[in-house]
């Protein structure tokens, strides 16, 4: 995998993004004392956004001017290594102003294409197309979670599927806390391919975490699915989805037995409602009985007989209150996806091209605004990713992404020093 590898890492990991008024900027940038005094202050506010030798203590290395966007830049020296201090108001490279791509950035949260962008806003349609690859180069973990300890250990998994030139693919997704934390283009279904793209997820969050390992995740029946995170995490317990039996069930019998079909829904239904693991047992039993008694279809029975087989898998949830015993939280935002895929008539170049298109695209889902009436509801979090971490960087959405995408969401310094 070409994303999560430590060059792109290294590359990000020199750039540091603090939140900066541009009026605050410019007054300190030229001063030392007073642009080290603002430095330090972001330290002791938000240690995370620098690497951890910082406790060491830093020096000024040197001060450069942009022509391209007429600024000041500096760098510091922190236990040997250069890096970059870079305004949050400022894009990534000094490509341009955050207010000037902000209300772009957001349309792309609804699949507007580049061409039409280009067309109200200005600039070249791959100047637009650059700037939200440029976002899919961070850590999609490591930028959405601001505290290793809030990484979610509650999960669930899918694959979205779609193509590549023509070719099947499949966006191997990791949800959780309402983001979207793992989305790596697979070329197939085996297992070998699902673990390369799920480990994507794995290596971000230990990157952060190191001994992260997830307590639970939600998935279908894919065999495939199971190996590659029963690999990637021992520890992991692995809930079958039970929404997926009912959706069998509707698929295939909804309009050719409506009656029955409501009838034994209801009861499976029942089941889900159960309150212990007993009960819950009990109640598949008896649900398999009618069954059998009514001499129900077999396009309705025999998702219930396998549910009944396999229903360990399923109870296994009532160890873990807080896990997801469906999967409805990864369906609603792969729905999204799909949308999103579907409008852009899926991937067109390659690979990596893939991989950096739909990780921009999952960083801008996880950080544009929610509908003002759902940040009403959300008590003024404006985001998925202000939600799980309770707390913003800055108030402006596109800076906050930008300001936690800092080290490029990797939290460990390069490995080589300058």
């Amino acid at each position: 995998m070409g994303i999560a590898d430590t060059r792109s890492a290294n590359r990000n990991n020199r750039i540091i993004c603090l939140p900066f008024s541009q009026g605050n900027y410019e007054c300190n940038i030229l001063n030392p004392v007073d642009f080290r005094t603002s430095v330090n202050k972001r330290i002791e506010l938000f240690p995370e956004l620098f690497p951890a030798e910082i406790e060491n203590g830093y020096r000024m290395k040197d001060l450069y001017y942009s022509k391209k966007q007429s600024i000041w830049i500096r760098r510091i020296k922190i236990s040997g290594v250069a890096y970059t201090i870079r305004p949050s108001f400022v894009l990534p490279y000094l490509v341009g102003f955050v207010d000037e791509i902000e209300d772009a950035m957001f349309f792309r949260k609804f699949d507007i294409p580049f061409w039409a962008i280009s067309r109200v806003f200005g600039k070249d349609p791959m100047y637009w197309y650059r700037i939200e690859q440029s976002i899919g180069r961070n850590s999609i973990v490591g930028t959405t979670v601001r505290n290793p300890q809030d990484v979610p250990e509650h999960l669930a998994a899918d694959e979205k599927h779609t193509r590549i030139l023509g070719e099947k693919t499949y966006v191997a997704t990791t949800v959780g806390d309402g983001c979207i934390l793992g989305a790596a283009v697979a070329k197939d279904a085996g297992e070998q391919a699902l673990t390369d793209a799920y480990q994507v997820y794995k290596q971000e969050a230990q990157c952060i975490k190191p001994e992260y390992s997830p307590e639970t995740v939600n998935m279908d029946g894919w065999k495939a699915t199971r190996n590659a995170w029963q690999f990637l995490f021992p520890a992991v317990v692995i809930i079958c989805c039970f929404l997926h039996v009912f959706i069998k069930i509707r698929d295939r019998a909804k309009k050719k037995y409506r009656d029955i079909f409501e009838n034994a829904t209801s009861k499976l239904w029942e089941c889900y409602r159960a309150e212990s693991k007993a009960s819950f047992s009990q109640r598949i039993r008896r649900l398999y009985e009618w069954c059998e008694k009514n001499a129900v279809p077999s396009v309705i029975i025999d998702p219930i007989t396998k549910l009944r087989k396999n229903i360990a898998a399923y109870r296994v949830a009532y160890d873990h209150p807080k896990a997801h015993r469906t999967s409805n939280m990864v369906d609603r935002l792969m729905q999204r996806m799909d949308r999103h895929l579907y409008s852009t008539q899926y991937f067109h170049g390659s690979m990596d091209a893939a991989q950096l298109s739909i990780r921009g695209w999952t960083l801008i889902n996880n950080f544009s605004p929610y509908n003002p009436r759902t940040v009403k509801l959300h008590n003024g979090f404006k985001s998925p990713a202000e939600q799980l971490n309770q707390f913003r960087y800055h108030n402006n959405w596109l800076q906050n992404l930008y300001v936690s995408a800092s080290l490029g969401g990797y939290r460990r310094p390069p490995q080589n020093p300058i």
